[in-house]
């Protein structure tokens, strides 16, 4: 019995499908940790978060449901106020629980160092904001972070109550592909 035509076809397009299959399988994201430090300014000339709205007839603060704070924070590369600045962290943290632990966080590194300069992540989720150890989600970023996905802990490493300051900790694991 004579070989058929569409023997050669399947053997090629099984070739081809095998082919993919082993790409797919070796494409192995890149996996990568960062650390740097937000400086956080609640009060005075030079806060860096702000109340701008919130419930009528109720004090606007971190633990009073309804409040939505923005923020523009410097981001550098160690707890030092002096060390080189990175980036900021820009964006909106609403709080969202009814007793006020929990705010939801909607924020963007925006990168302006050598590195990473135009580059951005995007972090959302929500922060159990008395806890020390806090993980939100990186749902993605622009430049050098396209496509990343992973996660950020928010650790709060110093705050200083009498003119709401802290220095926050972030590490953020990716991947990208």
């Amino acid at each position: 019995m004579a070989p058929t035509f569409s023997n050669p076809i399947k053997i090629i397009f099984f070739s081809m499908l095998l082919l993919i299959t082993i790409n797919l399988a070796n494409s192995q994201p890149n996996r990568s940790t960062l650390v740097f430090y937000m400086q956080d300014v609640g009060k005075g000339p030079k806060a860096t978060v702000s109340p701008v709205i919130g419930i009528k007839d109720k004090v606007w603060s971190y633990n009073t449901f309804g409040t939505i704070f923005v923020v523009d924070d410097p981001v550098r590369l160690s707890p030092s106020p002096t060390s080189t600045q990175i980036g900021s962290a820009q964006g909106v943290i609403t709080v969202t629980s009814q007793d006020g632990a929990n705010v939801n966080i909607v924020l963007s590194i925006v990168f302006n160092n050598a590195q990473y300069s135009g580059s951005t992540l995007e972090i959302q989720g929500t922060s159990r904001q008395h806890e020390n150890l806090r993980e939100l989600s990186v749902v993605g970023g622009t430049g050098r972070f396209r496509f990343a996905r992973g996660f950020i802990v928010f650790e709060t490493i110093s705050f200083d109550g009498s003119n709401n300051q802290s220095v926050i900790r972030l590490t953020i694991t990716l991947e990208t592909p």
